[in-house]
């Protein structure tokens, strides 16, 4: 019963992820029929972040209190609503507004997932069965990157939030199906204590730890490096190597391949490398991902390291988001919309300044910028892993 709930969960991480990825590859589109430069259109994805990771503070304690597997089946229904709004917007600015208001019901999906798995499984399983969930979310992101890519290029770029907004539909109806024939996803619901104000105080009172700001810390700059930069691969693709949108976003479909091979092989990465070891690995195999790609000399050479940097990626972020999930038991809603609100903070930040140098350098720079800080938050972490590992011994 776990596993059939962690599947439909899994689903609407597919979702989610697809609505996070699928204007990447529409960036060139999109500033050509609006008459603005690419990095302008990338307020499309910033918008997107903002609201994902500020909407965190209210639906942690939503969660807390209602239970997080009903506003996971609520938040995909709603999602469906905002995601339309997108295919109807006239304008670049309406259309922001409009990828603003789904980011923010988008948003609580993948974070009150995780949480939830965080209640109903024991952490010594949690990291591998994490891992599984995760295939949702890479498989989305995919999807959201090249479908994007391909009815983008057939049928124009409002084609894709048409078909995301039927599969919230569709999402959302057997989650509610779920949670109504399976009483597993009720476990944990209706803590009536719980307020967003009072959550609100919880998500500070956590930042008192050092070691829940060291995790969300890193968390934010891994946000600001990775998917700062992630949202102008297909850009590179198509300004460096004239492709059109279709065949850039089925580029970027190594990434998702990189992530699987992460997310199938998870009990012996886990088992050969420990959590220490993944942190620092995904740091370098990220850095090397990066590199590659940003000096490739053809279309077909940027293959290998968009796939290292979907390996290195999970490596890293699994990690750090098994740490988030145990880092308030009593608030674990709270505690993983924490983690996720710095997450997107940090990739609105990341995508702001990206899309500067973008619009005055090209994308090179950003590239072997997140290589370099990458690398570095890898091996920072692995250490900081070091010192709580020692600290626990005591």
């Amino acid at each position: 019963m776990t596993n059939r709930a962690v599947f439909l969960l899994s689903l609407a991480a597919f979702a989610s992820a697809a609505s996070l990825r699928a204007t990447d590859t529409l960036l060139p589109q999109l500033a050509a029929e609006f008459s603005v430069t690419t990095g302008s259109a990338a307020s499309v994805v910033t918008a997107f972040a903002i609201s994902y990771g500020l909407l965190q503070a209210v639906y942690g304690p939503l969660g807390d209190r209602y239970g997080k597997y009903l506003m996971v089946c609520a938040t995909t229904l709603v999602s469906a609503l905002g995601t339309f709004a997108c295919a109807l917007a006239p304008t670049l600015d309406t259309l922001i507004l409009a990828r603003f208001i789904a980011g923010a019901t988008v948003g609580a999906l993948i974070p009150l997932s995780m949480a939830w798995i965080g209640d109903v499984v024991a952490y010594d399983q949690r990291q591998a069965l994490i891992a599984r969930f995760l295939l949702g979310q890479i498989l989305g992101t995919a999807f959201g990157q090249s479908v994007a890519g391909i009815l983008g290029e057939h049928f124009g770029w409002r084609a894709i939030f048409v078909v995301l907004a039927f599969l919230y539909l569709i999402v959302g109806a057997l989650l509610l199906v779920e949670l109504r024939r399976n009483p597993i996803t009720r476990r944990s619901a209706g803590d009536a204590t719980v307020t967003i104000l009072s959550g609100l105080a919880r998500m500070a009172g956590l930042l008192a730890h050092p070691w829940v700001r060291i995790i969300v810390g890193t968390v934010f700059l891994e946000g600001m490096l990775m998917l700062g930069s992630i949202a102008f691969i297909p850009v590179h693709l198509q300004q460096r190597f004239a492709l059109g949108p279709a065949a850039a976003g089925a580029m970027v479909g190594a990434y998702a391949a990189g992530g699987i091979m992460y997310a199938l092989g998870a009990k012996r990465f886990v088992a050969g490398l420990g959590e220490r070891g993944l942190a620092a690995g995904g740091g370098l195999i990220l850095a090397a991902g990066y590199v590659s790609l940003a000096f490739a000399p053809a279309a077909w050479a940027s293959l290998p390291g968009i796939l290292l940097i979907g390996v290195g990626f999970y490596m890293l972020h699994n990690t750090l988001q098994v740490n988030a999930t145990q880092m308030a038991p009593a608030a674990r809603g709270s505690a993983v919309s924490l983690f996720a609100l710095c997450l997107f903070t940090g990739q609105s930040v990341g995508v702001w300044l990206a899309a500067k140098v973008v619009d005055a350098w090209g994308t090179a720079p950003v590239f072997v910028v997140a290589a370099l800080g990458l690398a570095l938050l890898g091996w920072g972490f692995r250490w900081r892993l070091g010192i709580q590992a020692r600290a626990a011994r005591r």
